[in-house]
């Protein structure tokens, strides 16, 4: 696990400056606090910080080819490296080492871009071949690993971990995309492959770009995609042992590590399964960490110690306080962009704690996507089958009416709540679900933004980043549809992002078993009647574990990961928060209608209303303008 950045001259072979490179190749310091290098030939520079974890003696990057001729900087972990070995010397090549790094240098000059085929892990590298005069970019298939690039005026393709690496290049222009702000203010992140700068991307998960010098630069070209490829037919029973199998696999060889390894145990299913596989799979006990939370409403840990007394974990907890409000800065820095998942600041504390006892942590995250467990999703059924049956002629002036006179009633039982389920109604069905996930609606953003910005827009509105995904979605099955659009958006944009950030920020790797590739097309296939009945999410996964979990672990209702920013937005928070809704940066910065600010801030203050989620994406979006300043 590291942080890798560099800058490939794409026209002719001019020097770069290796002070330059340095620097900033030392921004991202915290990636990989154990070892730096650089390489630089003429028109190309590779910059690495390493975080050991594999063959520590021998594994220092960039990394080379027998002659020289082939170079790789590498973020990630490629755990089928001992089976690629063997492989790539029956076929000729020789190892000096014993890391996964050498073996995509061999494998790219076995398969060449291919290569990327044979990988089974997380990853995001850089290489160059001399002799071909190629470059070439690599993310893994579910982007847990992030790679980011920018094309400069002057001719240079830089590109990095994350995205300081390219705002710190002298001449990067940090002009903002008015398409990403708008993004920003709907999903609370910037979905790929924008960011918010007009001149920077991220690669795609599952995307590779190969490059030759002095030709036109292609698109970036999609090499794997979530299949939703149906398996043949099984009973569901056969279908829980199999899993369990491949659960099993996928953690065991995500735990070959030479260093400390541990994991996060939340009390919810997926971590809990991830821990109870571990478990059984080594004789040591497992080190597990959890967070509690001073605030019993947002508490959970009382789950994650059933689980670590039934697994004798060596179980560590630390309660975040309920006016634990130091990190809006930090994480603005962390996230070089605007990011509005509140849920990063008790993140980030869960890594700082595992960091204290392990170098290597793995996660649940990803069981909610495959297994279909977000209650949105069962939203999205209901609403779905109503769409099915009713022709879009007659929902969209009848419920379109009935979600403007229904009033809105955040405060009430959900049953009673229908304002937003009317207003999905009225649309179709990539409309209606993006209306359901917007942190702010249509209607709020068209409020909230300033004429002239709304106009500069030119009637483009986030859904289309959905609508784009779905067109080219492989399954048109009621919940493989949505599935798919959060494995293109939420999983990556919001979870995978805060993780990455919140771990690598302590020198942590996370891995993440439940987003294996070939567990993802596996449960893809699998048909949603296995993963969702009676209204039960995750069905068969709480089938599969009834064996290995507490049932009350299983079957409770699901809490989250939050945090109290409604009740901090009226406390600890609230100066900080009308300094930074009514400062210039804000007011003169020609997003915003200034009474809007004033008016969100009275209404939840007062208790009117609760505005937190909007209030915390203006307040992270201001936190972002400052730093930006400041670079």
């Amino acid at each position: 696990m590291c942080g890798i950045t560099g800058i490939f001259d794409l026209r002719e072979q001019r020097p770069i400056d290796r002070d330059t490179l340095g620097r900033i190749n030392d921004m991202q310091w915290h990636r990989g606090p154990d070892e730096a290098g650089l390489y630089l030939e003429p028109g190309l520079g590779f910059g690495h910080r390493r975080l050991s974890i594999i063959d520590i003696a021998a594994g220092q990057q960039p990394m080379f080819n027998e002659d020289g001729t082939v170079a790789v900087v590498f973020n990630g972990e490629i755990y089928n490296f001992v089976d690629l070995i063997p492989e790539l010397t029956a076929l000729g090549h020789t190892f000096k080492t014993r890391s996964d790094t050498e073996a995509i240098v061999h494998a790219w000059e076995q398969w060449g871009p291919d290569c990327v085929h044979h990988f089974r892990g997380m990853f995001a590298f850089a290489l160059w071949d001399r002799r071909q005069q190629v470059f070439f970019l690599a993310r893994d298939r579910l982007g847990v690993k992030p790679l980011h690039y920018a094309i400069t005026e002057d001719g240079f393709l830089v590109f990095g971990s994350e995205l300081k690496t390219l705002t710190a290049w002298p001449g990067f222009r940090r002009d903002l995309l008015d398409e990403a702000v708008e993004d920003y203010f709907a999903y609370g992140y910037v979905p790929e492959p924008r960011t918010i700068y007009k001149s920077a991307f991220k690669l795609s998960p599952g995307y590779r770009l190969l490059i030759r010098r002095g030709y036109p630069i292609p698109a970036p070209e999609r090499y794997w995609d979530v299949p939703f490829a149906p398996l043949p037919a099984m009973r569901i029973e056969d279908a829980q042992h199999e899993f369990i199998e491949r659960l099993r696999e996928a953690v065991k060889i995500r735990m070959v590590a030479e260093v400390p390894l541990g994991a996060f145990l939340s009390g919810g299913v997926d971590s809990s399964a991830v821990v109870a596989m571990m478990a059984g799979l080594t004789e040591l006990p497992v080190k597990t960490c959890s967070i509690a939370f001073a605030n019993p409403k947002y508490d959970e840990s009382a789950y994650a110690r059933a689980v670590a007394e039934r697994y004798r974990t060596e179980h560590h907890v630390n309660t975040v306080a309920s006016d634990d409000i130091s990190l809006v800065d930090e994480l603005a820095r962390l996230y070089d962009e605007p990011y509005a998942d509140s849920s990063a600041m008790p993140t980030y504390r869960v890594c700082q704690l595992a960091r204290k006892d392990v170098t290597v942590a793995l996660s649940g995250d990803g069981g909610d996507e495959n297994f279909i467990g977000y209650r949105r999703y069962r939203f999205h059924g209901m609403e779905e089958r109503m769409r099915r049956v009713l022709p879009y002629g007659l929902r969209h002036p009848l419920f379109g009416l009935l979600g403007r006179v229904y009033p809105k009633a955040d405060w009430a039982p959900r049953v009673f709540r229908a304002k937003t389920t009317f207003e999905s109604l009225a649309r179709d069905s990539v409309a209606g679900y993006f209306h359901g996930v917007s942190l702010l609606s249509d209607a709020q953003r068209a409020s909230l933004f300033h004429p002239a910005f709304s106009k500069r827009l030119s009637g483009y509105n986030a859904v289309e980043v959905l609508r784009g995904h779905d067109a080219r979605s492989p399954t048109d099955d009621l919940y493989g549809q949505v599935q798919y659009l959060d494995f293109k958006t939420y999983l990556v944009g919001d979870i995978l992002t805060k993780v990455d950030r919140a771990s690598m920020a302590h020198a942590l790797e996370v891995r993440v078993p439940f987003l294996d590739h070939k567990l993802v097309e596996w449960v893809s296939g699998l048909p949603s009647s296995f993963k969702i009945q009676g209204g039960e999410g995750k069905y068969m996964l709480k089938k599969s574990l009834e064996p290995h979990l507490p049932h009350d672990i299983m079957y409770r209702r699901k809490m989250g990961f939050s945090i109290p920013v409604a009740e901090w937005f009226r406390g600890p928070l609230k100066e900080r928060l009308h300094a930074a809704l009514t400062s210039p940066r804000m007011t003169d910065s020609g997003f915003f209608e200034p009474a809007r600010l004033k008016n969100l801030f009275d209404a939840h203050v007062s208790g009117a209303r609760d505005y937190s989620a909007s209030l915390w994406a203006l307040l992270m979006f201001e936190a972002f303008l400052r730093q930006n300043e400041g670079r």
